[in-house]
């Protein structure tokens, strides 16, 4: 058995960019809030293809620059992209509900295969499906050209969630007085950093979101709320509970690749060739640096019926039974079991899709999205704590500005949440798998009759948004269905506020 090799390659590209610019004392970055698991242009095509692509329109907003400030360039335009999917909509007569997905660090395109449940659920609630790309990715970016865009802090400080949150305000107006639709109650949808930006835009716009359904949505995992090895403690914890023998392997492979490594005069060589990696490795470190993320991987978009995790022990725990002993040989077995025994493994080449994504996630992180997570001596990992003045220095070196890792809870709150938004909150859905690491630094109980969790133990990253299929498991079934359930009493006692406002006395 093995599982496929591209969404991997597409995380693992983000952890190297990230990596190659860190000092040599600080490896650990911040993993990509991804909800589409890594998907490329290489399967791009058979997944559009499963889409129903074609129910989907494409428009293109003429977008405000900088919402916040009156100063001449802030009135800069550009064209941001949006779909909307008319098939199931009852009409502005009905007050039928618009469903409205939030893009994230990914182009629309990717974010439309793999994400489902608007328009999974669209016919049961005669709803109007809407997804909206997120500014600086894609085809939505501003000055005329992605290149001029990213070109310096003057033109990419207008990247950040505060901007894209007042952009989908902005369109959803739009949307609604165009199609005469100002009676149609709007859900605000999104996996990963768009299930925080679909959270945060319910507390900040409430006048135009009746309701959000956040999917796996680390919004405690900023300003140290969340413990900093809490991501790195869940996939040991994914891997252990797969196999004690798997988790002790790989906890006890990392000196040893060091060792061979460091045997003259072909270590590095033997290891590029033990593990058939597309290019000479240049050190141990590089090598533990594809495996770590290897794992990372597996264990964020552990999916059934496969499950990834369990797909790289087996491999692991079966090399002994095939006359494989040795530690490494182990870790190989389960690389192949994982990314297949077909091609070369690791540092392979990339596409440009790939680096204009990562370029934006990479801006997002140094500057306002700065999650400091790190992992101590408890986790299967080598031990190494975030070090935000490293990461600091990196983010300055790179960009010319310096982070600010306490702006996220300044802005959105996330300091004593049950506490604060039980008194004014509403209407959130936060749903978390608990095999997915970024759990950890999600909403994992009600915070209100009305801003509530909903966990499953085998989930993982923002699986309940994917497109629903045959093979789903019956916990993911009911999870949905509690999700939908919950939507469904929003638009209802929505209905009803309509109606004995439409008959009370002027």
């Amino acid at each position: 058995m093995k599982h496929s090799s591209l969404p991997f390659q597409w995380l693992l590209f983000v952890f190297l960019i990230h990596t190659t610019c860190l000092p040599e004392t600080q490896s650990i970055t911040i993993p990509r809030l991804s909800a589409n698991g890594g998907t490329t242009l290489k399967n791009q095509a058979t997944l559009m293809a499963a889409s129903d692509i074609e129910d989907f329109k494409t428009f293109y907003y003429n977008q405000t620059l900088d919402h916040f400030n009156y100063r001449q360039e802030s009135y800069i335009n550009f064209q941001q992209r949006y779909l909307i999917n008319f098939k199931y909509w009852g009409g502005p007569n009905s007050s039928a509900p618009i469903f409205a997905y939030f893009g994230s660090e990914a182009p629309l395109d990717l974010i439309l295969s793999i994400i489902g449940f608007p328009t999974d659920n669209a016919a049961t609630f005669n709803a109007l499906v809407v997804f909206i790309e997120h500014r600086y990715y894609g085809e939505s970016v501003p000055f005329g050209s992605r290149e001029e865009a990213m070109k310096n802090s003057s033109t990419i400080g207008y990247f950040n969630s505060a901007q894209a949150l007042a952009d989908y305000a902005e369109i959803l107006i739009h949307i609604k007085e165009t199609l005469q639709a100002q009676k149609s109650p709007v859900i605000v949808l999104g996996g990963s950093y768009g299930g925080m930006l679909a959270s945060w835009f319910r507390l900040k716009y409430p006048h135009l979101a009746l309701g959000a359904l956040a999917s796996s949505a680390p919004i405690l995992y900023f300003d140290n709320i969340t413990p900093q090895n809490g991501y790195f403690s869940v996939i040991t914890k994914d891997f252990r509970e797969a196999s004690e023998t798997c988790y002790e392997t790989i906890l006890n492979s990392w000196p040893e690749i060091d060792t061979v490594a460091n045997s003259e005069p072909r270590g590095l060589s033997i290891l590029s060739q033990r593990f058939n990696t597309c290019q000479p490795l240049k050190s141990s470190s590089e090598l533990k640096s594809y495996l770590e993320e290897m794992y990372t991987h597996a264990a964020q978009y552990s999916d059934p019926p496969l499950y990834p995790v369990s797909v790289i022990c087996s491999g692991i725990d079966g090399a002994s039974s095939s006359g494989s002993d040795d530690i490494l040989s182990k870790i190989q077995e389960g690389v192949v079991a994982y990314l297949g025994n077909d091609s070369c493994k690791f540092n392979g080449p990339t596409n440009a899709i790939e680096e204009e994504t990562l370029e934006g996630w990479e801006w997002q992180s140094c500057s306002e999205m700065v999650m400091p997570i790190g992992r101590g001596n408890e986790t299967m990992f080598p031990s190494e704590p975030f070090d935000l003045s490293n990461f600091s220095k990196r983010c300055n070196q790179q960009y010319g500005v310096w982070p600010r890792p306490h702006w996220i809870t300044t802005y959105y709150g996330g300091h004593d949440i049950k506490l604060i938004l039980q008194r004014f909150g509403s209407n959130i859905i936060f749903s978390n798998g608990l095999r997915d690491p970024y759990s950890s630094g999600g909403v994992l109980y009600n915070l209100s009759d009305s801003i509530v969790a909903i966990s499953t133990v085998n989930g993982s990253h923002c699986l309940d948004m994917e497109r629903a299929k045959e093979s789903d498991p019956e916990w993911l079934i009911q999870q949905r269905s509690q999700e939908i359930d919950i939507i469904k009493s929003w638009i209802e006692q929505y209905h009803a506020d309509l109606r004995a406002s439409s008959n009370a006395p002027n």
